[in-house]
């Protein structure tokens, strides 16, 4: 009975010997980046690696983005008196936002990968450039100054760029990518083009894990460049105004607001009333008129409207007529009253002042035939006979616009810097 027993504890002995001796050779060949099928004879499966679908997102982004548990662009609060909304076809996800933000700040976007969409719409500026024109590269410059990107959505207007050039948000969003000036995807002078970015970002492991986590698998096309890129951008919200704190306590935008000081309310005052001119296009009565083309309460500008006036283009004495797209009036200061960017679309003025000074007096050029109507009463260039006390109130009220959110919320933020 004894030698039985013996031979048995031997063969257990030898069996756990060689198990042992697979599962060390096993786990040599283990890595983190691949699934190894190994097995030992008989085809039977003895170990397999954990394949962490998001790791290359993990390397580039840290805890700036989280796959598993993503930030909320999709379902994000709004002020129940916000109506306006130029969606389309393309609403908001988390999973699309969050690949539009990572395409937002990647300098990859670019010919020489020293320019981003971000490098022009910078955050703490409300998504705008301080400088009168932004830089592109090896040495470009971008035509116009660049627009401020808060509220994008909410708006009737769908076309974008300052001349609307782009039919919608979509269209425009991949422009400047093929800009000679500006990320230079032109497919001039020996330059690559879209299909060459296209096939840049598909080799780089973060895309890939991205477009297989949005999309169902890594391909990458401009249409779902476009897509994300455009949630992201209409993800950009801002609602936390001294404004909104005091519209949501009243019925409309007249009545005056509780939490505004008498400056503020008879600057709002003054912004939504239309003006009565007499026969040659001065005011005797009434406001300036502003919200006939920046309508509350988004603020955006009208579709119909024309030019404002301002025709030059940056460094030039040329006129350029169709500049007629402006961004919401939201966030065009920041809560201490502080400029974000330079105004108009050459970037011409550096405060409020200076807005208001032009629209007090319109100058009536002929060579202007897209002025808008509303701007020249009687075919006269408007005079609105702006008092100092009224300029400061319409100032004080402009300001009231401002949020503080924007700037600092992480979401918006750039997913490449790891805290």
């Amino acid at each position: 009975m004894k030698k039985p027993i013996q031979v048995i504890f031997t063969c257990v002995l030898i069996i756990g010997f060689v198990v042992s001796c697979s599962k060390k050779d096993i786990s040599t060949t283990l890595t983190a980046n691949n699934l190894i099928d190994s097995s030992i004879a008989g085809n039977k499966p003895i170990a397999m690696a954990v394949v962490d679908p998001f790791a290359a997102i993990k390397l580039a982004f840290g805890n700036n983005i989280d796959p598993t548990n993503l930030s909320n662009y999709a379902n994000q609060t709004k002020p129940n008196y916000i109506l306006k909304d130029n969606t389309g076809t393309n609403p908001i996800t988390n999973q699309k936002a969050t690949l539009g933000r990572v395409l937002f700040y990647d300098k990859n976007l670019s010919t020489t990968n020293t320019i981003s969409c971000s490098s022009c719409h910078k955050q703490n500026f409300a998504f705008s450039d301080t400088a009168v024109v932004s830089n592109g590269v090896l040495g470009g410059l971008t035509v116009r100054h660049s627009m401020r990107l808060v509220n994008s959505r909410f708006a009737k207007e769908t076309k974008f760029f300052w001349n609307e050039r782009a039919v919608t948000l979509e269209q425009q969003t991949t422009m400047p990518i093929q800009d000679h000036l500006e990320m230079g995807f032109s497919g001039i002078n020996g330059r690559g083009n879209m299909a060459t970015l296209l096939a840049k970002l598909s080799k780089i492991n973060y895309y890939k894990e991205l477009f297989k986590f949005v999309y169902g698998d890594t391909i990458v096309t401009e249409a779902r460049m476009q897509q994300s890129l455009a949630q992201f951008v209409r993800s950009i919200q801002s609602f936390d105004s001294k404004y909104d704190a005091g519209r949501i306590q009243v019925r409309n935008e007249n009545d005056p607001f509780p939490n505004y000081t008498a400056a503020e309310n008879t600057g709002k005052t003054l912004y939504m009333t239309p003006p009565v001119f007499n026969a040659v296009g001065l005011r005797i009565t009434g406001g300036l008129g502003c919200n006939g083309c920046h309508n509350a309460p988004e603020f955006d500008i009208d579709p119909n409207t024309r030019n404002n006036g301002i025709l030059a283009i940056v460094g030039s004495n040329t006129l350029e007529l169709n500049d007629t797209r402006a961004p919401s009036l939201r966030d065009l200061t920041k809560i201490d009253g502080s400029i974000n960017s330079p105004m108009m679309h050459n970037a011409v003025f550096k405060d409020l002042r200076g807005v208001l000074g032009h629209y007090n007096t319109i100058p009536l050029n002929p060579r202007n035939n897209n002025l808008d109507a509303r701007l020249m009463p009687g075919n006269n260039g408007q005079r609105l006979n702006l008092t100092p006390n009224e300029t400061d109130a319409v100032i004080a009220f402009i300001k009231t616009l401002a949020g503080t959110n924007v700037y600092v919320d992480k979401k918006w933020g750039n997913p490449f810097l790891i805290p």
